[in-house]
């Protein structure tokens, strides 16, 4: 079965970076674009970044210039390399793999103090 596998999320203080990871398993990787999105409480499942099967890429206003997203096809993973992390970047962060089905991964929490 398909399964995405988040990892690298904790807790950071403001100004401080993490990476992402997302592992993938049961899909043909290379050919379907990944994303990350992110929940905050209260708030709505946004996205945060994508990159298409060629390569291209993405990302959501609040986050350029901050994060960039990467994959590697031969270990089946995305990356999402967060710099200069901000209180208001303090969510769950969730894996997306779509093609001509979209999948989720159980999500990786992130934690940005002041």
């Amino acid at each position: 079965q398909v399964q995405l596998v988040e990892s690298g999320g904790g807790l950071v203080q403001a100004g401080g970076s993490l990476r992402l990871s997302c592992a993938a398993s049961g899909i043909t990787f290379s050919t379907n674009a990944m994303a990350w999105y992110r929940q905050a409480p209260g708030k709505q499942r946004e996205l945060v970044a994508i990159i298409s099967s060629g390569g291209s890429t993405n990302y959501a206003d609040s986050v350029k210039g901050r994060f960039t997203i990467s994959r590697d096809n031969a270990k089946n993973t995305v990356y999402l390399q967060m710099n200069s992390l901000k209180p208001e970047d303090t969510a769950v962060y969730y894996c997306n793999a779509r093609s001509r089905y979209v999948y989720w991964g159980q999500g990786t929490q992130v934690t940005v103090s002041p």
